[in-house]
């Protein structure tokens, strides 16, 4: 269930796009059914979606993006120090590679890199911009739902490999989705490969409630936005301007909960369906975990890893973990 991307390969990017949309189609139509509405979070990222969060992250109550940049630009060459010649960089869901260039630039003796994305536009833009940047790196872009098994080329997977996955998405799942996934990624760098990890960290309250409902209201955009990806993508009948953003802190859990919150009575039409929002009904469309350092690890190792190093910023605001196939 994996496909490396080609120039030629138009063809299969059509049937891709017709099959996340088919994913999409039953996803939606099966969370809004439900008692408690909700609407999975990786389909936030259409390409207004992916500008979106660009633009959240450039947003000076989000401090997640720049402070985790900060951190792995300082311990760049401490992961270089530890990376064998000739090793293979595994990035899972990898999006628009740009913090990958803090890692390639310290990675001078790297064989290649392997961006795994489930979009195709995300891969080509990469794969075109760091083989002009890192001519001496193989770019071998994988069309592929990271959450799933990978299998790699077999001139890979005999290398060393190094796992990347920054940005704190692990936080975006359940505890027991989370070490599923981590599970997932162990056996793709298995047996003796790393995983370099990015994890938010738990806070005041203040400053976690403002960086998911920041002045400028870009985060609510982004929230929204799922809506008019079902509309465009799926041909459903939302108003966005009938919801609103709504993100609050769940200190019992130590996570963000995210919704969309209907602002009248209305039925909307989705796929053949009428859904009925009462006034103030939700849709949840994300969770975002924030960790202490040992209850990261703690979840590491229930999925069996060896947590090794640990970076953070002066303030303790995020944390870059490596863990070991043990």
């Amino acid at each position: 269930m994996f496909e490396e991307i080609d120039d030629n390969l138009q063809d299969d990017f059509e049937v891709s796009s017709t099959q996340r949309d088919n994913d999409f189609a039953q996803a939606l139509l099966a969370g809004l059914s439900k008692k408690k509405k909700s609407i999975p979070c990786r389909f936030f990222y259409d390409g207004r979606g992916s500008e979106l969060f660009e633009e959240i992250t450039r947003q000076p109550e989000y401090y997640p993006t720049r402070t985790e940049t900060a951190i792995l630009r300082a311990c760049a060459p401490e992961i270089a120090q530890g990376t064998p010649s000739g090793a293979v960089l595994i990035e899972f869901g990898s999006g628009s590679s740009l913090k990958t260039e803090l890692l390639l630039t310290a990675l001078d003796k790297l064989h290649a890199y392997v961006p795994i994305d489930i979009s195709h536009d995300a891969l080509a833009e990469a794969k075109a911009r760091l083989s002009k940047k890192f001519p001496r790196i193989a770019v071998r872009p994988i069309a592929a739902d990271f959450s799933r098994p990978v299998k790699l080329d077999p001139d890979l997977a005999k290398r060393s490999l190094l796992g990347f996955f920054p940005g704190s998405t692990i936080g975006n799942l359940e505890p027991d989705a989370a070490i599923d996934l981590l599970k997932t990624m162990r056996r793709v760098l298995s047996p003796e490969g790393r995983l370099i990890i990015g994890a938010d960290l738990r806070k005041d309250e203040k400053r976690l409630l403002a960086a998911y409902n920041d002045e400028a209201g870009v985060t609510a955009a982004f929230n929204r936005n799922v809506l008019v990806h079902a509309n465009r993508a799926l041909g459903t009948h939302f108003d966005p301007d009938r919801f609103e953003h709504s993100a609050t802190y769940d200190s019992e859990h130590g996570r963000i909960d995210m919704h969309l919150v209907s602002a009248r009575s209305q039925t909307v039409r989705v796929l053949g369906h009428d859904i009925h929002f009462k006034k103030g009904e939700r849709i949840h469309t994300e969770h975002s975990h924030k960790y202490t350092i040992e209850g990261f690890q703690a979840l590491a190792r229930k999925a069996g890893w060896s947590p090794d190093k640990v970076w953070t910023d002066p303030d303790r605001l995020f944390s870059v973990h490596e863990l070991r196939c043990p």
